[in-house]
């Protein structure tokens, strides 16, 4: 019986943690954790689910993610997720390399010959969105995502809102129709301020609007529907679980939910791909993160019809020596960047054995160090904590 012998984690540029777990046949499995600005929690969190599980079956994914998930008695949480779900793909990248199959396989097969994929442009303050806008129509994408504004407080100067609406429309005028747009409030937009920017926006034709409020106010969604007209809301992407995504799936005011692989573990994803379709949701994984979550997403939007679109962090503002880091990308680490280049605005669906890329485990060593992703600390004027 082959067991899992070692679990390691690495940090790496930009702000990305890997996970390697090795089984007692010399095989090696690759996961990724989130949570970059919580980077030595997380990695310890990873330290202490590697103590209970080196030694158990390797190919017993489903009673590996039980066990990380229920033994601790103390469940949930952003750091223990998602140092669970590395490894949970990590292990999932061993099953299908034992047998010579992409994850995808094992979970029903393909649905689809090409995942669709959109791409960042702005910033954590966004500017410069049109020509953000023309370099990735260059590319070859047709769905773009920006943050909607920066701080914003309670009520806020209308001229505020008048920015934002000044953006979106010049991206809008200039492609039309041709361009689709996300607009990402980032769960730092008041209530009173998301009603008054939604009803501004819906002449726009929005692809969705995403997190219009911060966490902890779900119950106050239905508020904002009326305000965003047929525009479609998008949530979810700080949530662990089917048990989250249930609660918020039976409010039946989300139209898209946005779980991350790195924080669901790629079995979870697909859970909760196959619960939303029976509410007639659609799913556009969450993924500005590095190349092993987007190979394990795109494993699962390969097999679940109802994920609409994938998002990636090729030539994201976070790779670009983000708060004096190092810059780095996702091909930097692969062997073989081929699987995760983008064509026309898409990517195949995944060929390869497991999870369908080979990272360069010596890139990985050489670059490997003890970066600190320090807080943003935004502050409104006076003085006051603002969302982030």
């Amino acid at each position: 019986m082959t067991e899992i012998a070692e679990i390691t984690g690495f940090r790496v540029p930009p702000r990305w943690i890997f996970v390697r777990v090795a089984s007692t046949t010399g095989a090696v499995g690759w996961g990724e954790a989130i949570v970059a600005k919580r980077p030595g929690a997380v990695l310890g969190a990873v330290d202490d689910l590697a103590r209970n599980l080196v030694g158990a079956p390797a190919n017993r994914i489903e009673d590996a993610w039980q066990r990380m998930w229920r033994d601790g008695f103390f469940r949930g949480g952003p750091v223990l997720a998602t140092a669970a779900a590395a490894i949970e793909q990590a292990l999932w990248d061993l099953k299908g390399k034992a047998h010579g199959l992409p994850v995808h396989e094992f979970l029903g097969g393909p649905v689809r010959d090409t995942v669709p994929l959109y791409a960042w442009i702005g910033g954590d303050r966004p500017a410069d969105v049109l020509d953000g806008a023309r370099a990735r129509v260059e590319q070859g994408f047709r769905v773009v995502k920006m943050n909607a504004t920066a701080e914003l407080d309670y009520v806020d100067d209308h001229a505020k809102i008048d920015d934002v609406v000044a953006r979106v429309a010049s991206v809008r005028a200039e492609f039309g129709a041709e361009l689709r747009i996300a607009l990402d409030f980032h769960g730092r937009v008041h209530r009173a301020m998301a009603k008054a920017l939604l009803a501004e926006l819906t002449q726009f034709g929005l692809m969705w609007v995403e997190e219009p409020l911060a966490p902890g106010h779900e119950d106050a969604l239905h508020v904002l529907a009326t305000a965003a007209g047929g525009t479609p809301i998008a949530t979810g992407e700080r949530l662990h679980n089917r048990w989250e995504f249930k609660r918020l799936l039976e409010s039946r005011v989300v139209d898209i939910v946005q779980p991350d692989v790195s924080l669901t573990g790629l079995f979870e994803l697909e859970k909760i791909c196959r619960m939303a379709e029976a509410y007639d949701v659609a799913v556009a994984p969450h993924c500005p993160n590095g190349p092993v979550s987007l190979a394990a997403s795109l494993q699962v939007a390969s097999c679940a019809g109802n994920v609409l679109i994938q998002e990636q962090s090729l030539g994201l503002h976070y790779n670009r020596g983000y708060a004096g880091l190092p810059s780095a990308e996702m091909h930097d680490y692969l062997v073989d960047p081929a699987p995760l280049t983008p064509h026309a605005g898409s990517l195949p669906v995944p060929g390869g054995a497991g999870l369908g890329i080979d990272l360069d485990e010596r890139v990985v060593q050489e670059r490997a160090g003890e970066w600190w992703l320090p807080d943003p600390n935004w502050r409104h004027p006076d003085g006051r904590y603002a969302e982030w």
